[in-house]
């Protein structure tokens, strides 16, 4: 690609071109060195150290030259671009590849350290998915995990945690469950497998490393919108079919997670054959539900089975 011509003109070039138009003689110590190359002025064969001035409209019009030949060079250029970008399988066939939207942390303290950065400036929410089996942790990994909690929820970003229905029997998961919803997190149980999963204010989504099931120290930290989106969903889903640590206690030994969540889709409006939709469970598995819940407690109706419901949250 063709060098572009030397401008913009500095004061003392102007000086030195009117000079020259003038009488021929360049202001002393005054570079005339972009002048000639622009064509502006040429030096006077007859006499030496005297130039000749051209006129700056035909200089003008060869520089337009130049730049117009060098636009339509280098949009040829791009136009090659995707035929260039197009050897990337070729590339990425024999590679791990973490492109722009999804990168892949090789350890799980590389994963801790990025999830910590983006709760840095974390606004909205915080919501974790944890299906594995509860073990005794470290009391100051509690303790710092209690701390963060506190300071999310005074910053007013909503902390909601997943975990595997086994907690429940677990004391010392259990009592730090309890202590996380005292100040002010959301936390809940499921039965059903579910994958583990961290979204930070709808924006970074933190997930296993799925490309190869057996490493389980790495993990990808994936930004894309429509990826971090459908995990949203999919989060709400399971959250919706999950049991309030709350109303653990209640009705527990009484109510699957299924019926619970039915019934917590009943108490928020929904009617009933707009729960089935929600769950992602049919219309026959609603009702069928519904009576199994119903011979569980006693009631007779849906409308009995509701308001059991109620004082079961009351006293919970």
């Amino acid at each position: 690609m063709p060098d572009l011509p030397d401008l913009p003109l500095s004061p003392d070039d102007r000086e030195t071109y009117r000079a020259v138009a003038t009488d021929g003689a360049p202001v002393a110590g005054h570079d005339v060195a972009r002048l000639v190359d622009l064509g502006l002025i040429a030096p006077n064969p007859d006499q030496d150290g005297r130039f000749i001035a051209h006129d700056p409209r035909a200089a003008a019009q060869r520089v337009l030259a130049q730049v117009q030949a060098t636009i339509a060079q280098a949009a040829s250029c791009m136009a090659e671009l995707p035929s260039v970008e197009g050897l990337a399988p070729a590339y990425d066939q024999h590679r791990w590849y973490s492109g722009p939207v999804s990168e892949l942390l090789q350890s799980r303290d590389e994963m801790n350290r990025r999830i910590q950065q983006a709760l840095r400036t974390a606004s909205e929410e915080m919501w974790t998915a944890q299906p594995g089996a509860p073990v005794d942790r470290d009391p100051e990994v509690q303790r710092a995990g209690m701390d963060r909690v506190l300071e999310l929820r005074h910053r007013g970003v909503s902390v909601r945690s997943l975990y595997n229905v086994a907690v429940r029997d677990h004391g010392p998961t259990a009592g730090h469950l309890a202590a996380a919803v005292e100040a002010g997190a959301e936390v809940s149980t499921l039965e059903e497998t579910f994958p583990r999963l961290v979204i930070i204010d709808n924006t970074h989504l933190f997930i296993d490393n799925c490309v190869l099931p057996g490493d389980k120290d790495a993990g990808w930290h994936v930004t894309d919108r429509a990826t971090v989106a459908w995990a949203h969903m999919l989060y709400q889903q399971l959250w919706a079919r999950s049991t309030r640590w709350q109303e653990g206690d209640a009705s527990s030994e009484m109510l699957t997670e299924r019926q619970k969540a039915i019934l917590r889709a009943l108490e928020e409006g929904e009617a009933q054959h707009q729960v089935g939709p929600r769950l992602s469970l049919s219309d026959r598995t609603v009702t069928k539900e519904l009576a199994t819940a119903r011979a569980a407690v006693g009631a007779q109706t849906v409308y009995q089975l509701m308001a059991w419901w109620g004082r079961r949250q009351a006293e919970a």
